[in-house]
């Protein structure tokens, strides 16, 4: 196969890779930035650094998409491409709007999508199993979990000084901004890795019997997801780190450590799960331990909102654009 097609697709992963760093990259620094524990600068570097190394270990997370999702055998091209385009699409509309909804999921519904227009196999009980089921537990688990973790922070330092214990977190903050990132990237660059091995096994390039992923693809991922960071990251920042509710040093540290162990830990069991969910569901948790009417929940029922129709969303305009492709004559 010619290798300009490959390189469009390539290309439009990476567009995708970009807008990702619009939503889920700022997912990772938002509570550090918001809290003043981190300059925006410093951590949009520690994000682009700790992504870069924990795509490394997202394998699993990359053999999932780009393996379990849909039939790749038969895959094509044109099918990777409105995939892609439908992810994007959806990125930039909720992007616009400021709502962080889930890139991860986009992509998958994007897939998901292109092959039911193309009349390719769709893995549904890989889906059921390894996307929809995480999708609906993550979210419980992080509300959960942040509400425990902060309850305990809470009574851990009842008796220490105020000053003391904003200044002794706003440096743990770095900490668990950096575990976040690199949990963001075992996540995230690794499902923009398994679609960019797709095209490649689909033009030839790459065998699908081969168990590793090119390191070029793992930089590169990497790379532009911290330059989407940069470039547009701060509409999403602000929902997250000001408009959910106004986090202090300790309530960010605890939102950040239950996060980054529901990434982990989704990442050992092979989950390609949102680290929008994650971390939002877990910023929730730790807000309901001030008091219930603290928590903005106008703000966060305007996100479930864009977390339910991510799927179908991206899903139709994946097959939409399937759909033009195929009447110019592609396949």
């Amino acid at each position: 196969m010619e290798l300009l097609p490959i390189i469009a697709v390539v290309s439009l992963a990476m567009a995708f890779n970009y807008t990702n760093g619009f939503h889920d990259s700022a997912n990772a620094i938002a509570t550090s930035v918001s809290t003043r524990a981190l300059t925006p600068r410093v951590a949009l570097l520690m994000a682009a650094v700790a992504n870069l190394f924990g795509a490394f270990f997202g394998k699993k997370v990359a053999d999932t998409v780009g393996k379990g999702i849909i039939d790749s055998s038969g895959a094509t091209l044109a099918l990777c491409a409105a995939a892609l385009v439908g992810a994007i699409g959806w990125n930039l509309l909720t992007w616009w709007f400021g709502l962080p909804s889930s890139s991860s999921h986009a992509l998958i519904g994007g897939l998901g999508g292109a092959a039911l227009a193309a009349g390719v196999g769709v893995h549904w009980s890989g889906i059921i199993e390894k996307v929809l089921i995480p999708m609906l537990l993550s979210p419980i688990v992080g509300l959960l979990v942040g509400y425990l973790v902060m309850t305990s922070i809470l009574w851990l330092f009842k008796r220490a000084h105020p000053g003391r214990v904003q200044r002794g977190f706003r440096y743990a903050q770095t900490i668990s901004a950096a575990a976040m990132a690199f949990g963001h990237g075992m996540q995230d660059a690794a499902k923009t890795a398994g679609v960019v091995i797709l095209a490649l096994i689909v033009g030839d390039y790459h065998d699908p019997n081969n168990q590793t992923i090119p390191l070029w693809v793992l930089v590169m991922s990497a790379v532009v997801i911290s330059l989407g960071t940069y470039a547009g990251g701060w509409r999403i920042m602000r929902t997250l780190g000001r408009r959910i509710i106004h986090l202090d040093p300790p309530q960010g540290f605890a939102a950040e450590v239950t996060a980054a162990a529901i990434l982990y830990t989704a990442t050992m069991l092979k989950m390609p799960i949102s680290t929008t969910h994650a971390i939002t569901s877990a910023i929730m948790g730790v807000g309901a331990t001030k008091r219930l009417k603290a928590v903005r929940w106008n703000v966060a029922k305007s996100i479930v909102g864009a977390w339910i129709f991510t799927f179908p969303g991206a899903g139709i305009s994946a097959a939409a654009c399937y759909g033009v492709l195929w009447l110019f004559g592609a396949r």
